[in-house]
């Protein structure tokens, strides 16, 4: 039997140096995401910066289909909590469009103006804002950090709102970070100032999921070893708290290009989060 102790927790949670051509990223989902928004918004079915709070990074935009939409999805996006925005993901939208569904996806404020317990306040306001917008069955989905804050609004501690709460039909979690305490010992927790505190309140793998709570756990096969450990571990715990989950490894993927599926109205991604 091998003994396996991580050494670098930096290396563990690196993306960016791990991943072959990985400069591509995120110039390559820049343009999809662009030609996106502007063809939606030029058929009348966008709309942009929806402002759901008072601070400048919470707003919102929202893409319609053609025809009335069959329900709701949020799509949170990444970043370690500290970098990114709504503007860069557009395009992963058109998948769940493409099938009849709305699609918000918010901005917010970014560590170090906030903690990540803030955020997660952050983006229940932003999903009450687009729920009350849009109608019927809600989904959602994030990547990275955004899968943390996706699976973080389906535990009983959720800042969603009761009626919210119960239109949630499923949550697609993509290379979710479920229990941040490994992420105290990195050189960026510097700026997220993540406590022992922090990450027991804010830890999905650490709370309770909601009653009939459905969770599907999404990576890449070429994902860092830690990140197919924490895609299996909120499914492992949750199974075991009475929520249906499932924990699915697409091969030849890695933490960038996992997302791709989602701009692809047939892909299994896709039809997965859309799934009831």
């Amino acid at each position: 039997m091998l003994d396996h102790r991580i050494a670098d927790w930096d290396n563990a949670y690196a993306n960016g140096a791990n991943i072959a051509g990985s400069d591509r990223w995120p110039a390559a989902w820049s343009g999809p995401a662009q030609a996106f928004r502007d063809a939606l918004s030029g058929e009348g079915r966008a709309r942009f910066d929806i402002a759901y709070g008072d601070r400048p990074r919470n707003r919102l935009d929202l893409f319609l289909p053609e025809t009335t939409p069959k329900g709701l999805v949020v799509f949170i996006h990444g970043g370690y909590w500290l970098e990114s925005d709504k503007s860069g993901w557009s395009h992963l939208a058109k998948g769940a469009v493409g099938n009849g569904f709305a699609v918000a996806m918010p901005s917010y404020t970014l560590c170090p103006d906030i903690r990540i317990a803030g955020i997660v306040s952050e983006i229940g306001a932003a999903i009450g804002k687009a729920a009350a917008m849009v109608g019927g069955p809600l989904m959602l989905t994030g990547h990275s950090a955004g899968g943390h804050l996706a699976s973080r609004m389906v535990t009983t501690t959720t800042p969603l709102a009761t009626d919210v709460v119960r239109r949630i039909r499923h949550v697609v979690s993509i290379s979710g970070l479920h229990d941040l305490r490994p992420l105290m010992r990195t050189g960026m927790n510097a700026v997220l100032k993540i406590d022992e505190h922090e990450a027991l309140t804010e830890s999905p793998a650490l709370l309770r999921p909601i009653d009939g709570a459905r969770i599907t756990c999404w990576a890449g096969g070429g994902e860092r070893s830690e990140f197919l450990r924490q895609n299996a571990l909120l499914a492992n715990i949750w199974t075991g708290l009475g929520a249906t989950t499932s924990a699915v490894v697409e091969p030849d993927r890695h933490h960038y290009d996992v997302v791709d599926g989602l701009a692809d109205p047939a892909h299994a991604l896709t039809r997965t989060l859309i799934s009831e």
